[in-house]
């Protein structure tokens, strides 16, 4: 596969970010890269519905990245499955978790690209922590209703495999997140801990947690799992003042939502809200919320759309 380098003096250096992927219908343009599979940017009339990293670069604070072959926490990266302990590398050391999967930083292969779809899939081998062989797959299409994607995970292995799997985009209308108008049509939310690690699920009704029907962000500090999100729930950001909005339409497999207000993005902080469809709660490998047990040639496939409104 060809990969993107750039001259310097000494040679060819390959980008940090692999190759660009760039995608285009009507109004809409986004742009896939092949490390992580990441989602770049997406626009719509040249206006962000994502904050991504710059050009090229390596891709900060997970932005647009796929999660697989689990989101967000393992905490002390250990987990019992199938009889046995498995310990996973501790990659937010920090907090002493595993974090974001096992995908982020390898270079996917380029199945299909046209001028509106790009199908990307990565080989995940037995490893420490994880010793389940997946074919992965990350699939973005830009139609007139926005940008699709579908993640799918097939076991090619012999033994059933735990699975969860989510997408990191951070949904801008390019004014600061606490002047903006969320809805989130989730019934329920965890209560974390200082690791990132979720309490049991409990409603949000009659809490300061509930976006179920508009109202503004705020000042409130958010790093935290909606669940009873059903398929065809969307969230909305929305600027009050110009009517910009970005939607996240939740179609197959995703019935959670992590959202983030980057309170701890250096320099970037509360600039624009992590809205994560994500199909099980952080830690799903020790609780077993809504984990997905993947038999052997099982396929797993989730999906939702991003989507604007420009406004005035």
């Amino acid at each position: 596969m060809p990969t993107l380098a750039i001259l310097c003096q000494g040679g060819l250096v390959r980008t940090a970010a692999g190759l660009p992927l760039p995608l285009v219908h009507g109004p809409y343009r986004a742009e896939v890269v092949t490390v992580g599979a990441c989602l770049r940017t997406l626009t719509r009339d040249d206006l962000d519905l994502v904050a991504g990293s710059d050009p090229g670069v390596m891709c900060q604070s997970y932005r647009g990245g796929v999660m697989m072959p689990w989101a967000n926490r393992v905490g002390d990266g250990g987990y019992d499955f199938g009889g046995r302990h498995l310990q996973l590398a501790l990659s937010e050391p920090a907090k002493h978790n595993a974090i974001h999967g096992l995908v982020h930083w390898v270079a996917w292969q380029v199945a299909e690209h046209t001028a509106d779809h790009v199908r990307l899939t990565y080989e995940l081998q037995p490893q420490t922590g994880y010793p389940w062989p997946l074919d992965l797959e990350a699939d973005y299409r830009l139609d007139d209703d926005g940008l699709t994607t579908t993640l799918s995970a097939t076991n090619v292995g012999t033994e059933a495999a735990p699975y969860a799997t989510g997408l990191h985009p951070y949904l801008t209308v390019d004014r600061r997140v606490d002047e903006c108008v969320l809805t989130l049509p989730a019934s329920t939310w965890c209560a974390m801990d200082d690791r990132g690690l979720p309490s049991p699920a409990q409603p949000v009704a009659d809490t300061a947690y509930d976006y179920r029907a508009p109202r503004p962000v705020g000042d409130i500090v958010l790093d935290h799992p909606y669940g009873g999100v059903a398929d065809g729930a969307t969230a909305v950001l929305a600027d009050p003042d110009t009517g910009r909005e970005v939607h996240l339409t939740v179609h197959e497999g995703c019935g959670w939502l992590h959202v983030f207000t980057g309170d701890t993005i250096a320099g970037r902080e509360r600039e624009a809200l992590a809205v994560e469809p994500t199909t099980a709660p952080p830690d799903s490998f020790r609780s077993g919320v809504d984990l997905t047990v993947l038999a052997p040639g099982a396929t797993h496939r989730a999906s939702f759309t991003i989507s604007g409104v420009t406004g005035s």
